[in-house]
């Protein structure tokens, strides 16, 4: 059947294809070398932040413990790629912790001295810079929306990715193949076959099937029927042309990948919004703003809106930033009033997650910003928060799959459009909002109608009855079936 790049999923790629795909290969092992001889030695950690909340175990180069459990053991392969892919990744680690099993955790992206951290590195700073430029209209019209919706579709992509992603494997060597392998991101997927990983899951994220997504050798997990039936069939990956289909076997609808802590929580916490709505109290907002920058003008518009909400106390505000401190000190430098109302939780993890914890419970009133250094602690304060809030303001992205009443922003990659309509579609979160005046619009609606809010969380509490929330225990599950031990069941 020829290699990877040659023939996917039984479709054959044109020499032109195959060509580039080697190029690519090469360029990279021009620019960064090629390691997939060398015998990095690995050691095992617990997780200084999450290692006690959801048995995080991480995975570095050097020496130590190194002794993997054998019979329980589940690694999550990832990247940092924004903070999207780690988010998901959390979401395995914390099913498979609730189920009894150990999650180790393989960021492909934090090992400094091997070829493929340095190559994930480059491809994610010229995503980044797509994403800033996007600002620009034209540039978004003509070249960033194109490519995240149509490029990424392509076949031909998923050629040179099979390529790029042989150079991943050095970090492999001295772990287990036979330990189930989750990825959440297609690299690590990739990877993983390279190096011989024999039980690989794939968990795709978006609502929007690419070709980018694709690992052949893995079960590929999907969030959305509309996925299913796009990546079973290959739906417009090579134009009109009608492909070979995905085998059944090697896909799987799963529902949303979402933390156990979360899932475990949906009902209480749906009462609890719907309490304070009856109540008249103020409405929480929840904004998780990336580093990108893509959407600062957005973010702007809507701290400057609420701030006499604020005042009022008719609404409270929790701002995100993760871990771009730069970000919070450009808000605060340019909107008027915002630092005198607000109250930071920066670089205190424990004190962040009791008042998460707090809130819960008790009234809150202000604006309440976090900051955390550590890529751990920026990332989960979101998930924390967002039991707690009534409405999470976010892009469709990763976030939209999230069991919590949802007000989208505008996309930031048209593939992310199918993220709002999947969300709006299932009651838990609204239409994506592309404009400041519409986004507004939405916030003043959530606010004085009472009704809304009750809605999503009715959707939400129904959805969750269904299933649809269970995503992460199901992928654990078809991990482990793999191997053929599941142990562990959803509790």
């Amino acid at each position: 059947m020829g290699s990877k790049s040659e023939f996917i999923f039984g479709n054959e790629m044109p020499p032109g294809v195959r060509k580039k795909a080697l190029r690519s290969k090469k360029k990279y092992i021009e620019k960064f070398g090629d390691d997939s001889s060398n015998d990095y030695p690995l050691f095992i950690r617990k997780n200084k932040v999450l290692g006690d909340i959801i048995g995080i175990e991480d995975i570095r180069i050097g020496k130590g413990r190194s002794v993997f459990d054998r019979e329980n053991g589940i690694i999550v392969g990832n990247i940092r790629m924004g903070f999207g892919h780690y988010r998901i990744s959390m979401a395995m680690a914390s099913a498979a912790h609730s189920m009894g099993y150990t999650p180790y955790w393989l960021d492909l992206n934090s090992y400094p001295e091997t070829t493929g951290t340095k190559v994930i590195s480059y491809q994610n700073d010229l995503y980044s810079k797509g994403s800033r430029l996007s600002k620009n209209a034209l540039f978004n019209k003509l070249i960033w929306e194109p490519l995240n919706y149509e490029g990424f579709r392509k076949l031909s992509y998923n050629a040179c990715d099979q390529e790029n992603s042989s150079l991943m494997t050095a970090v492999f060597r001295n772990i287990p193949k036979d330990i189930p392998f989750i990825g959440t991101h297609v690299w690590p997927s990739q990877a993983a076959l390279h190096a011989g990983m024999r039980y690989v899951v794939n968990a795709i994220p978006d609502n929007w099937p690419m070709a980018l997504h694709l690992a052949e050798g893995a079960v590929h997990t999907v969030q959305t029927k509309n996925a299913y039936w796009g990546y079973r069939t290959l739906n417009g990956m090579d134009k009109d042309r009608i492909l070979n289909p995905m085998p059944s076997d090697s896909l799987v609808y799963t529902g949303h990948y979402i933390d156990h802590e979360l899932v475990s929580n949906i009902e209480n916490d749906c009462a609890m919004r719907m309490r304070r709505r009856a109540s008249s109290e103020p409405v929480r907002f929840l904004l998780s703003i990336g580093g990108a920058g893509a959407q600062e003008d957005i973010f702007q518009a809507i701290i400057k809106y609420l701030l006499p909400f604020i005042r009022d106390e008719k609404a409270v505000l929790y701002v995100n930033v993760g871990d771009y401190r730069n970000v919070w000190d450009d808000l605060v430098s340019k909107i008027d009033g915002l630092k005198e109302l607000s109250e930071e939780h920066f670089d205190d993890f424990s004190e962040s997650a009791e008042f998460a914890s707090y809130a819960l419970d008790n009234k809150v009133r202000g604006v309440h910003s976090f900051c955390h250094s550590d890529i751990f602690e920026a990332v989960y304060i979101t998930n924390l928060l967002m039991r707690s809030a009534d409405v999470l303001v976010t892009k469709p992205s990763e976030l939209a799959f999230y069991p919590v009443p949802k007000l989208f922003i505008k996309r930031v990659g048209k593939h992310e459009m199918w993220g709002a309509i999947h969300s709006a579609e299932m009651g838990d979160g609204t239409i994506e909002c592309r404009d400041i005046p519409h986004i507004l619009q939405m916030i003043k609606l959530l606010m004085e109608d009472k009704t809304l809010i009750k809605m999503m969380c009715d959707d939400i509490i129904s959805n969750n009855s269904t299933g649809l929330y269970d995503g992460a225990y199901k992928v654990i599950n078809t991990a482990m079936k793999l191997r053929g031990n599941v142990t562990g069941e959803k509790k």
